[in-house]
């Protein structure tokens, strides 16, 4: 049994969990005090297998030396440089190598601290670029329903997370619509891989949005190219080859929110790779650095840069920032991670076990519970039948049912999301499903 907060001198009170359920979880804390590899260890020293590869941003593994020993060498040189009108050089290198890994074109980076930053700052940036090309009309900002943008009122505003937004929603931004999502089971069932049905739901930006409000004064449509929070919702067969088309033909900017399918989730260092279809801007986070130290993004279309920096007048070309934009152990960080990506073959590597993770997750089918799942590269959405008069229950007791059988399991709503990190072998992820089967054997 893992010791109570009692037991060890912790007093729990005073920190205020972000998306937890502080009381429940103060009355039976689950608490992480160790990691190495693909396994998290209790308070009560127990192995605590990691199939969410921490929240989706340790892709390498726990514990790896190399980022560490790059942080620490940072700081002994340099622990913080403003980034207001003055630089260092490993955030230029640190840009330099997302940039490489980018799909061409996108080569000029903006530091940020978070996904749900760099979703407001691509925002902003698609704003103040279509100013900065004489049509400041281009205000309206288009995401889609069931998406997950982050928690700044940009972001929430433009996903489609009701949960997120029900509590804000008088306060929103104002100049937002929204596509429908992607996902029906009733065409769209077990589906492995992209589904084959429903790319026309793409169409509903030309009929719909555009006709309703024109195009002439639409900014940019953003979407994540795999829905990661809202339970691994994969894109059909040719819905964002057709969200590309339409974009490009009305001058609207194509923002790809990759925060969870960047740095190998997809098999690729982006989805934009994996799916052959370049947005204007992608947002990333999480896996730059394999979460070591605070650090997201936004990778731009150069010509998008050199309309706002190059043709503005002399002075700020975009107010806008961070105190920690590109902080030097962050960026230390990004760099020593990147070299461990390129020098494990870790995108290869997760390609490679995309078939096996897959084979295991769609063998749940038919497992008491389970009315469907679906899997793109190595993430798998399970959705569970709601408990009636209680949507979400079941998934929370699953994740505290995982815990006690040794694994940490995220769940969005009744939906398990398995995304273990790529250093995973096929013994791990095979445990992590069997976990699985055992949980579904003991949910009420």
């Amino acid at each position: 049994m893992d010791k109570h907060p009692a037991d060890t001198g912790l007093d729990l009170r005073h920190h205020w969990m972000p998306f937890t359920a502080n009381r429940s979880f103060k009355e039976a804390p689950r608490l992480l005090v160790g990691a190495k590899g693909v396994f998290y260890r209790s308070a009560g020293g127990r192995e605590i297998i990691d199939s969410l590869s921490g929240l989706w941003c340790v892709p390498a593994g726990h514990g790896r030396q190399e980022i560490k020993q790059a942080i620490v060498r940072q700081f002994d040189e340099l622990d913080f440089a403003p980034p207001f009108q003055m630089g260092h050089p490993v955030a230029f290198e640190a840009a330099s190598r997302i940039a490489s890994l980018m799909p061409t074109g996108l080569n000029r980076v903006f530091f940020t601290n978070s996904g749900s930053e760099a979703a407001d700052t691509a925002l902003k940036i698609a704003l103040a670029y279509h100013r900065a090309r004489g049509e400041p009309q281009r205000t309206l900002l288009v995401g889609r329903a069931r998406g997950y943008l982050g928690v700044i009122f940009g972001g929430m505003s433009v996903g489609g997370m009701p949960a997120n937004r029900k509590a804000f929603a008088a306060n929103l931004l104002a100049r937002v619509d929204h596509l429908p999502h992607t996902y029906s089971r009733e065409h769209q069932a077990y589906s492995r891989g992209q589904p084959d049905w429903g790319a026309h739901l793409a169409d509903h930006l030309e009929t719909h949005i555009i006709a309703l409000h024109d195009a002439s004064n639409i900014a940019a449509v953003i979407v994540e190219p795999v829905g990661g929070s809202a339970g691994v919702l994969v894109p059909p067969k040719g819905y964002l080859e057709r969200l590309r088309d339409i974009c490009t033909r009305h001058a609207i900017l194509l923002i790809f929110d990759e925060v969870i399918t960047g740095f190998g989730r997809v098999g690729a260092a982006t989805a934009a790779e994996r799916f052959g279809v370049t947005p204007d801007a992608i947002t990333f986070a999480k896996g730059v650095n394999n979460g070591m130290v605070p650090m997201g993004g936004v990778a731009v279309r150069q010509e998008v840069h050199d309309a706002i920096v190059n043709d503005s007048p002399p002075g700020i070309e975009l107010f806008h920032g961070y105190t920690y934009s590109g902080h030097p152990l962050a960026a230390a960080a990004a760099c020593a991670a990147i070299d461990l990506y390129e020098k494990e073959a870790l995108f290869v590597r997760g390609r490679a076990l995309e078939g096996h993770f897959q084979d295991l997750a769609h063998a749940l089918k038919g497992e008491r519970l389970v009315q469907d799942i679906r899997s793109f590269g190595l993430a798998a959405g399970i959705d569970l039948e709601p408990r009636p008069g209680a949507p979400g229950a079941r998934g929370f007791e699953a994740t505290v049912r995982a815990f006690e059988l040794g694994m940490w399991l995220r769940t969005s709503g009744d939906t398990l999301v398995i995304a273990p990190p790529l250093v995973a072998e096929r013994a791990h992820v095979e445990r992590m499903f069997e976990t699985v089967r055992q949980v579904l054997k003991t949910l009420p």
